[in-house]
């Protein structure tokens, strides 16, 4: 009975090496600048009439309701159609921005409310400016209640970027899927991409716990 060797080379895992780090790339810019918008819209979401949050609901829904394959195609179709000279990297991470600042609107505005008004309206009674409130009351007690529904969604966002892959951006599962059709090792490769995801989304629970027992504190 002949024994089946791996076809993998060197260069193939240097190949599988560069989607990792297009992954961690995309999946980086994404949460960053999807938190980013995700704090603005909870902070205004918060503090806005009814009208406001009508408004803003609706195109946040749409950005969550809508599946993210959907998206990108759609999204990357509208911009060769208006001729915008955008990468395939941009359109991803555009993507999934918008997609991570949805979800991290909700968790925002829950934050913000989680923080009883008694504590706030104590807080201004002792001579603390709106922004002084929300610096050093609302912020640091409504991240307590924030940052670990903010983590589920980082683990969220990592493993969807490989979505990504069906506009063409060479990310870790692409990289696979090219590799499989080339050396036919798709049990040694899609283990080797389970792998990869864990020891990125692992170190980031463990950090996640550690830092959270210490905000409970």
């Amino acid at each position: 009975m002949a024994i089946q060797v791996s076809t993998l080379t060197v260069y193939d895992l240097s190949f599988l090496l560069d989607g990792l780090i297009r992954t961690v790339m995309i999946s980086v810019v994404s949460i960053t600048i999807g938190t980013f918008f995700g704090i603005v819209f909870g902070f205004i979401k918060s503090n806005s009439n009814r009208i406001t949050n009508f408004i803003l609901d609706g195109f946040l829904d749409i950005l969550k309701s809508v599946p993210l394959i959907i998206q990108f195609i759609l999204f990357y179709a509208f911009m060769g159609i208006l001729e915008i000279d955008i990468s395939v990297f941009w359109v991803g991470a555009i993507i999934l921005s918008a997609y991570t600042s949805g979800f991290v609107t909700e968790v925002v505005r829950a934050g913000i409310d989680s923080v009883p008004q008694t504590t706030r309206k104590a807080a201004r009674s002792l001579g603390l400016s709106y922004w002084q409130d929300y610096i050093y009351i609302v912020f640091p007690l409504g991240l307590r209640t924030v940052f670990p529904a903010w983590i589920n969604i980082v683990l969220s966002v990592i493993k969807d970027s490989a979505l990504v892959s069906v506009i063409g951006y060479l990310e870790l599962l692409k990289s696979t899927e090219e590799l499989i059709s080339k050396t036919q090792e798709a049990l040694l490769l899609l283990l080797g991409v389970g792998f990869f995801y864990f020891i990125i989304s692992y170190p980031i629970s463990l950090y996640a716990a550690k830092l959270e027992r210490k905000l409970k504190i």
